[in-house]
C-alpha cells in the first residue's frame, strides 16, 4: 500500500477526554482507582447502590458485576468550549454484552449522537443488536469503511478454513441506523472528533494479518491489510493526540504515525486499545513495537482487546510510568 500524502487537518483541541470502557477480554475487581484511571473495582461493586442479582445459593443478593468477553467497545466523551459530547467505539462481541455493562455501569445509550465501528470482525460488531433493541429505531448515525462488508475467512495450514461472521448491512439498515461510508479521514462532533480512514502502512514490520482472506468477486483472496481498520483521534488541548484503537490491524505504530500525519500533533498524550500482539504470528514483532513506541513517548498507554499478554508484560515493564492495565469498566480522564 503506497504512502498517501496529506495536507495536516485542523483537528480542534478539546478540554478533556473520558474513555470508558463497555467491553475488553479482562475484568479485575481488586485493582484500585490510580490517578487519571478510576475502575469498577470491589468498593463499587459491594456498594449498597451497586446493581445486585438474586442468587439461589448465596444467603443474600450478589453484584451484578461486569462482563468479560474477547472483544472490544468504549464509550468517549469528549468536552469543549463547556459542551460534553459523547459517541459510541465499537459494541463487543456478544448482542447484549456491551450494553448490558453500560447499564450496570449508570450510563445511558440515550447520551450517544454517533457509533463508530473500527472494522468489520465480529468482536467489534455483534453488540449492534443489542444497541437496537434498547434504542429503537433513531437512525442514529453509525461511521464505517466501505470494505466493513468483506465476507472474511482465516486459513491457517493444517486445518480447514474457518469462516469469520461478517456484517449484514440489511440488518443494520432495517434497524434504522444511517449507514456513513468512507475510506479519507472524517470529522465527527463539530470538528473535535477525528476518524482516521484508511491507515499509512508505512513500517516495515506491520505487514498485516497472513492467513486472513476476503470473498472478492466469488474467489477467496488474501486480505492481509484488512484496510476497513480505522482508529478514532482527539487533540487534548495542551497534551496533544489521544488514539483510540480496535484491534489495530493497521498496525498501532502505522496508527499513531498516521494520526500524527493527518493532524501534524506529534505529541502522544494516550494511545488506548486493541494493539493485535497476541498469538506465535505477531508476537515477532512485539520487540519493534516497543522500540517505535518508545520513540513516540506516549504519556498514557492502556494496551486491551487482542494485544495479549505477552506484549502487555513487555509494554508494562517498557513504560512503567504510562502504562494502564486496561479492564472493563474503567474510565480514563485526560
Amino acid at each position: 500500500m503506497a504512502e498517501s500524502r496529506v495536507t495536516p487537518i485542523d483537528l480542534e483541541p478539546v478540554e478533556r477526554v473520558r474513555v470508558t470502557v463497555l467491553m475488553d477480554n479482562v475484568t479485575d475487581l481488586l485493582i484500585p482507582d490510580e490517578g487519571r484511571v478510576t475502575r469498577y473495582n470491589a468498593p463499587k461493586a459491594l456498594a449498597e447502590s451497586a446493581p445486585r442479582v438474586p442468587a439461589q445459593f448465596a444467603a443474600r443478593e450478589v453484584p451484578d458485576t461486569l462482563i468479560a468477553e474477547h472483544g472490544f467497545s468504549a464509550l468517549v466523551r469528549v468536552e469543549k468550549g463547556g459542551r460534553e459530547r459523547t459517541l459510541l467505539f465499537d459494541t463487543g462481541v456478544s448482542p447484549n454484552g456491551a450494553v448490558e455493562n453500560m447499564r450496570r455501569l449508570g450510563h445511558s445509550l440515550r447520551d450517544v449522537e454517533v457509533i463508530v465501528l473500527s472494522h468489520g470482525h465480529w468482536d467489534h460488531v455483534t453488540g449492534m443488536e443489542g444497541v437496537a433493541r434498547t434504542l429503537g429505531r433513531v437512525g442514529l448515525p453509525v461511521t464505517i469503511h466501505p470494505e466493513f462488508w468483506s465476507r472474511r475467512r482465516i486459513t491457517f495450514p493444517g486445518l480447514d478454513p474457518a469462516e469469520l461472521p461478517s456484517a449484514s448491512r440489511s440488518a443494520l439498515e432495517g434497524a434504522g441506523f444511517e449507514i456513513v461510508e468512507d475510506r479519507r479521514p472524517s470529522f465527527l462532533l463539530d470538528g473535535s472528533t477525528l476518524i482516521t480512514g484508511e491507515v499509512d502502512r508505512t513500517t516495515e514490520f506491520e505487514v498485516g494479518f497472513r492467513g486472513h482472506e476476503s470473498l472478492r468477486h466469488g474467489r477467496w483472496q488474501p486480505d492481509p491489510l484488512i484496510l476497513d481498520d480505522q482508529a478514532l483521534v482527539l487533540r487534548l488541548r495542551d497534551q496533544g493526540l489521544v488514539v483510540l484503537s480496535g484491534c489495530g490491524h493497521a498496525g498501532i505504530v502505522n496508527t499513531v504515525r498516521y494520526a500524527q500525519k493527518l493532524t501534524g500533533e506529534q505529541r502522544i498524550a494516550a494511545v488506548i486499545g486493541g494493539f493485535h500482539l497476541s498469538g506465535p504470528m505477531f508476537e515477532t514483532i512485539i520487540a519493534p513495537t516497543v522500540d517505535a513506541l518508545s520513540e513516540l513517548s506516549p504519556g498514557l498507554l492502556a494496551p486491551a482487546h487482542c494485544t495479549g499478554w505477552k506484549a502487555v508484560h513487555r509494554l508494562a515493564a517498557a513504560f512503567p510510568d504510562a502504562f494502564v492495565q486496561a479492564t472493563v469498566g474503567m474510565t480514563i480522564e485526560l
